[in-house]
């Protein structure tokens, strides 16, 4: 989303915030108007500081401003939600003129107990969700194949070494075959913080682990990420696909929602490949359906975080229809998962994150079938 916007509704955001604050009896007596003016003008100016450095420096401090600046902007929206309803219900004070600055003030006590909802929320980890997903012409020999699935980690302004270190047991003791890594791994545009590799190296599956790159790492140090990751023995899938066991290929692609000039790359990712059930791992969910007239048998794909702080996710789903959960394109299934982290403030409202278990299922006609483990 460009800067502008994101600024520009700021500003919105808390004038009307700051409007409605101020109608309030109480705070008109003890602060006046100029004094609430010039704190939202000084506010704004160093919300949109901390954005912009935030946005392009990848200095600690320049890091932790965007976090703040991101974290103003949600505190805002969570205490406009209630206070516009209540507008929008009273015709902006005129239907109850004399009850209007009470109601507000429950309004905003309304919109303070959203955001500790969504702290709290944001604080708990992931929940493991286990799926079963039936593909036509799926080798008898791969039913029962699982699959981890762990997207949006954003780990490095909030989320540290000894979270990173959760989510990788989460997946561990699912006993997975196959581990897949949908991208932004980590926050910030620098480079990844030196301790995820260790901890990133305890990924083992019989399958192997393989990721695609995300948006931040196509727009922050794409090179250093992919050492990190090789280097800790994942692989990283750019536009290319792989034969991961008889008659089960995975395919990964670069980031779709990534703005620049460059080639096909789903094209790319799938081209060549032999006709055999083929799971297409990508960060954004975008291109669904030319996937699955390219003959994909699967899409998963992460990036939404499924709006993260409703009601956000109805915005979100105008870029991304497919927001969250389990769709059908074309006769191919897509599963768009919350990812484990969250985006900006650590703070979730009515989306937990998630990891999720994938198991596979042949169909009857598909010949023997694995024992179970």
């Amino acid at each position: 989303m460009p800067e502008s916007i994101i600024l520009a509704a700021c500003a919105l955001l808390q004038a009307y915030v700051f409007w409605r604050v101020a109608s309030g009896p109480l705070l008109a007596r003890h602060v006046s108007r100029r004094c609430l003016v010039g704190a939202g003008i000084v506010l704004w100016i160093a919300f949109a500081a901390g954005r912009l450095a935030g946005h392009w420096s990848p200095e600690p401090f320049a890091l932790m401003a965007g976090l703040c600046a991101m974290t103003w902007m949600t505190l805002l929206f969570l205490l406009a939600v209630p206070l516009l309803a209540l507008d929008v219900a009273t015709g902006f004070g005129r239907l109850l003129p004399r009850l209007a600055p009470m109601l507000r003030g429950w309004a905003l006590a309304a919109g303070a107990a959203l955001i500790a909802i969504s702290c709290i929320q944001g604080l708990r980890p992931p929940i493991v969700e286990h799926q079963e997903v039936y593909l036509p012409g799926l080798r008898g020999e791969l039913d029962g194949t699982v699959i981890a699935v762990l997207a949006d980690l954003h780990v490095g302004r909030t989320f540290g070494k000894g979270w990173l270190e959760g989510r990788i047991d989460q997946v561990l003791a699912e006993r997975p075959d196959l581990i897949v890594l949908l991208g932004d791994l980590f926050e910030g545009h620098g480079r990844p913080p030196a301790y995820g590799a260790a901890i990133l190296a305890r990924l083992r599956a019989p399958l192997g682990v393989w990721a695609v790159a995300g948006n931040h790492e196509m727009l922050g140090d794409t090179a250093a990420v992919t050492a990190l990751l090789e280097g800790s023995g994942i692989r990283v899938l750019r536009n290319r696909w792989a034969e991961i066991r008889p008659g089960l290929l995975l395919a990964g692609v670069d980031d779709l929602g990534v703005e620049r000039s460059r080639g096909d790359d789903l094209g790319q990712a799938l081209e060549g490949r032999p006709r055999e059930t083929t799971i297409l791992i990508t960060h954004s969910p975008l291109e669904a359906e030319r996937a699955a007239r390219a003959g994909v048998s699967l899409m998963l794909a992460g990036h939404t975080h499924g709006g993260q702080i409703w009601p956000l996710g109805y915005g979100v789903r105008l870029f991304y229809p497919l927001l969250e959960g389990r769709y059908e394109v074309a006769g191919m299934p897509v599963i768009v998962t919350r990812g484990a982290g969250t985006w900006g403030p650590r703070m979730r409202l009515w989306r937990p994150g998630e990891i999720l278990r994938l198991t596979l299922r042949a169909t009857p006609e598909a010949g023997p079938r694995r024992r179970p483990d």
